[in-house]
Order: structure tokens, then sequence, then C-alpha cells
């Protein structure tokens, strides 16, 4: 028993991405069909639901993501300008006013960008978790509100994700 959730662990873990990918575009694509406020309604439906219990996971998974992520020292790769290494970064940064597209990898301006992400995927989970749990009182509806900020950031963020992995890989091609 413990052989076989030892690697269905493995498993999930080899296919984190692909599942914080799907989970999140599903939460994303039904947010707009969900009708909550202070609490889960008496007449909540399938979008309400899928969004709790899918809210869930996507918490659960989005934390796995930025721990296998940073730890053992990898974060250094997503939050280097944490540490004051503002090398890379600002060679990208310099580079894109030049017209030089940034590499991927390293500790530069795409990574920068995965790491404030990644927090940006956890934020909208805690934050919905929070929110769930507060349901019923009135401190519901501020985590709500912070749940809203964090998942449009979010969002924002899925689309430069988006338009840099296409650009990335639209300069492999060309090379």
């Amino acid at each position: 028993m413990m052989s076989k959730l030892s690697s269905l662990f493995r498993v999930m873990m080899a296919y984190l991405h692909v599942w914080i990918v799907i989970s999140s575009s599903l939460l994303v694509c039904a947010s707009p069909w969900i009708f909550m406020g202070r609490r889960i309604p008496d007449n909540a439906g399938f979008w309400d639901y899928l969004h709790v219990y899918l809210g869930l996971a996507c918490a659960v998974l989005g934390i796995l993501f930025l721990l296998s992520n940073t730890l053992h020292g990898k974060w250094h790769q997503y939050f280097g300008w944490l540490a004051g290494d503002w090398a890379q970064l600002k060679q990208d940064m310099l580079g894109l006013t030049k017209g030089k597209f940034p590499v991927a990898g390293g500790k530069g301006l795409f990574s920068a960008i995965e790491g404030i992400g990644m927090l940006l995927l956890v934020a909208t989970g805690i934050t919905g978790v929070a929110w769930l749990l507060f349901q019923g009182t009135p401190t519901a509806m501020a985590w709500r509100g912070y749940h809203q900020i964090f998942a449009q950031a979010f969002i924002g963020f899925l689309i430069v994700h988006l338009v840099l992995a296409a650009s990335h890989i639209l300069d492999f091609i060309r090379q």
C-alpha cells in the first residue's frame, strides 16, 4: 500500500506543472459562474463546488510546486534578487531596451517572473482557503476580496507567462 502511495506521489510530483496548468485553467475559466459571497450558498451548483474543491486541490499543488522549486537552494534561481543578486536580471532588462531577448533559466527576468507567479498562485490558494474557513462570518468577505485581487494578479501572470513561453519557443525555432 505504501509503495503504491509513494509511486503515486512521485508521478504527481513529476507532472506537478501539468496538474497546476489544468486545475488553474479550469478555475479561471469557471470563475465567472461562481456565485458565492459570505458562504457557499444553500443552492450551490456544480461550478460552485467544482471551484471550492478544485481550488483546495490547486492550493495544495501550488504549495508543493513552490516548495519543490525553492528547496535545497533552488530558490536563488527564482528569487535571487531577494539576496541582492541582480546581475542577470539587470542584464536581461538592459538587453530588452536594446531589443535583445532574455534567456530562459538562470536568475534572469524569466525566472523572476516565474517566481512571482508561484507566489501569486500560493497567495490565491491561501486566500481562497481562508475565505472557505471563514465562511459565514463578516471576515469572509474580506478574504473573498483578497482572493479576487490575487486571482486577478495571477491571471495577469498567466498571460505574461504564456506570451513569454510562446516568444521563447519562437526564438528557439528561429535558431
